[in-house]
């Protein structure tokens, strides 16, 4: 699994009209599921997501987690993360997981993350979104089970 995730201030999730998510401080994952990711992806990605050390402590120095610094976590599954840009001018998503498995495992991200006690704001899966925040630093950092970056 990969992942974009930006430290925020707020985050609003929106599928045309409706606000489906809604957060203040915290942790945006855009979540991408390849083809191979299993039930252990889900759950490793939840917790790195939940216990980076990216939150100011009283010095100011990035030393607390999602939970120490009492935020939220925002998920958005986003399959465009697995986009193949190396050819040509159209991205191949060969490598993206096939909708049913990707929802599955987004599923159990979000379950895992439940377990780990953080409030959660999420998108609605294979629905067109807007998603709108104010990056906080700003904090982004680019997240992969396969360690492939």
């Amino acid at each position: 699994m990969r992942a974009v995730a930006q430290r925020v201030r707020c985050c609003t999730i929106r599928v045309g009209d409706e606000r489906v998510g809604e957060m203040g401080q915290g942790l945006l994952a855009l979540v991408g599921v390849a083809r191979g990711d299993t039930p252990a992806d889900a759950e490793q990605l939840a917790s790195k997501l939940v216990h980076l050390r990216i939150f100011e402590d009283e010095q100011g120095r990035m030393n607390h987690s999602l939970l120490e610094a009492g935020g939220s976590l925002g998920i958005v599954s986003q399959f465009t993360l697995l986009g193949d840009c190396r050819r040509g001018r159209r991205p191949s998503y060969a490598d993206a997981a096939p909708p049913e498995e990707a929802e599955r495992l987004i599923e159990l991200l979000l379950a895992t993350a439940r377990i780990l006690e953080v409030p959660l704001a999420t998108g609605r899966f294979r629905a067109h979104m807007s998603v709108e925040l104010t990056n906080d630093g700003p904090v982004t950092l680019l997240l992969d089970t396969r360690k492939v970056f």
